[in-house]
């Protein structure tokens, strides 16, 4: 009896572990079926990666971005457009993990959890996919951006969350992607990697934007203090060097002229806590999921600052480091009272599964970052620093809240370049848009580098999203 009673113990548990073994595997099965598809060693797909039989990929007006002809995967005509949209659409190596084609092969493929790949014509959902760039606004931003080593320009309507550019160099045309060896490689450098996602640069003076968050409201009086900036100021035993001497400036002329002193300073007055509260509330060291990816994080940390690392970290040197998508949410967010609303790419207009999912929802809010008042300051320092120092009619017209910023990197040396910013919005009711734009490899202030990309692209986007 006893035996047996063993034996029934032994059959009613490998029962049960079958049974979880089998839950797991057909939980696993419905959650990744599409991927483990998509995987380059499945010999069922297609050559081209699949891609062959792939739905086509649209801009917002219609354009095509990417189509499968007569058995290939075909791109945009024109050759500055596809290297624009290289990293937002993708080429046929699949190498860039987070473009359209990599992410959702399977919903362009027609992928189904019941037919396969072998899915009736008739049946096919969501086989094309719209996006919301415009082709036009992202080829004017690359080709302001392709005579320096790299960088990115990303420009989202912060009242809808569309993204309308999102441009990233290094790149090459799809069409005809590099064989990269040892020889080349140097030249290759980063050229899978979608910069406007997943990179990070030191801010330079873009992070005065923090910085005077933090003083707005913790610091009463800050509205009638005066400082006097005579080029440099000793701080914690070191220089702290400033672009010009300013001479004597409130916090709305020190903003405008990008004072480091002023702003040095202020790190220091509002110290350690105060400062970190500021960067953490404006998600500094957050990360943001744009239409699935994760956007890298930014990095503000002064815990092991002294009191001359802490004045450079209120200037946006020391180790602060910020992402472009990051940087454009931020100033989506002080456009919008506080509170951004999260920027996605892929359109609830395409009519698949991805909508479904959650992957196209439009309009979601992300965390509050700034009180309303704060929020106002801050677009009252920034368009003061348009009317007064980049001029009004930088943007064709429109009515800009900007701030520069030019970030050293390889300062006193041979090599010296710089990270050129420009960060901001447009307050026309017509034209809700937000941008980031950094540029790579120049001696060049922000202002003459990235300035000048944000001025092309973000004129070209205003026409494109007005017509």
């Amino acid at each position: 009896m006893k035996r047996t009673l063993k034996r029934s113990w032994m059959i009613f548990i490998v029962v049960i572990a079958f049974l979880i073994g089998l839950g797991f595997l057909v939980v696993e099965t419905i959650l990744n079926a599409s991927d483990w598809v998509d995987q380059p060693y499945n010999g069922h797909i297609s050559g081209d990666g699949g891609l062959v039989q792939a739905g086509k990929i649209i801009d917002r007006n219609g354009v095509v971005l990417a189509e499968s002809v007569d058995g290939k995967r075909v791109y945009h005509s024109n050759k500055q457009v596809r290297k624009s949209l290289l990293h937002t659409v993708g080429d046929n190596s699949l190498n860039i993990s987070t473009a359209i084609q990599s992410r959702f092969r399977s919903e362009l493929t027609g992928y189904s959890f019941i037919w396969g790949l072998n899915m009736p014509q008739s049946f096919r959902h969501g086989h094309d996919m719209e996006l919301t760039v415009d082709a036009k606004t992202c080829k004017t931003a690359y080709n302001a951006l392709k005579q320096y080593d790299s960088g990115a320009c990303v420009i989202y309507n912060y009242e809808t969350g569309e993204i309308i550019c999102s441009v990233s160099t290094k790149t090459y045309d799809p069409n005809s992607p590099p064989k990269i060896t040892k020889k080349n490689e140097d030249e290759y450098e980063g050229v899978y990697l979608d910069n406007v996602l997943s990179s990070t640069y030191t801010p330079g003076s873009i992070f005065k934007i923090v910085t005077s968050a933090a003083a707005i409201e913790n610091i009463p009086d800050i509205w009638d203090r005066t400082w006097t900036c005579n080029g440099s100021e000793n701080i914690g035993g070191n220089d702290i060097t400033c672009v010009g001497s300013h001479g004597t400036v409130d916090l709305k002329q020190a903003f405008g002229h990008s004072c480091n002193i002023v702003f040095a300073e202020l790190a220091v007055e509002l110290g350690e806590k105060k400062m970190n509260e500021a960067a953490e509330k404006l998600g500094i060291n957050a990360s943001f999921k744009i239409s699935g990816v994760n956007t890298k994080k930014g990095h503000f940390d002064i815990s092991k600052a002294d009191k001359n690392q802490l004045a450079w970290a209120g200037v946006g040197q020391y180790t602060d480091a910020v992402n472009p998508t990051q940087m454009a949410i931020i100033c989506g967010a002080i456009a919008k009272g506080g509170t951004p609303v999260i920027p996605y790419i892929v359109s609830g207009n395409s009519g698949s599964i991805l909508a479904d999912i959650g992957l196209t929802k439009t309009g979601v809010e992300g965390k509050k970052m700034l009180s309303k008042s704060t929020a106002e300051k801050l677009q009252e320092l920034m368009r003061y620093a348009v009317v007064n120092d980049y001029g009004d009619d930088m943007f064709g017209g429109l009515k800009v809240c900007a701030k520069t910023g030019t970030g050293e990197t390889l300062k006193g040396t041979d090599e010296e370049k710089n990270d050129g910013w420009m960060v901001g919005y447009s307050v026309d009711s017509d034209c809700p848009l937000a941008f980031a734009c950094i540029v790579r490899g120049s001696s060049e202030y922000g202002y003459a580098t990235a300035g000048q990309v944000a001025k092309a692209a973000m004129i070209q986007a205003a026409k494109s999203i007005k017509s």
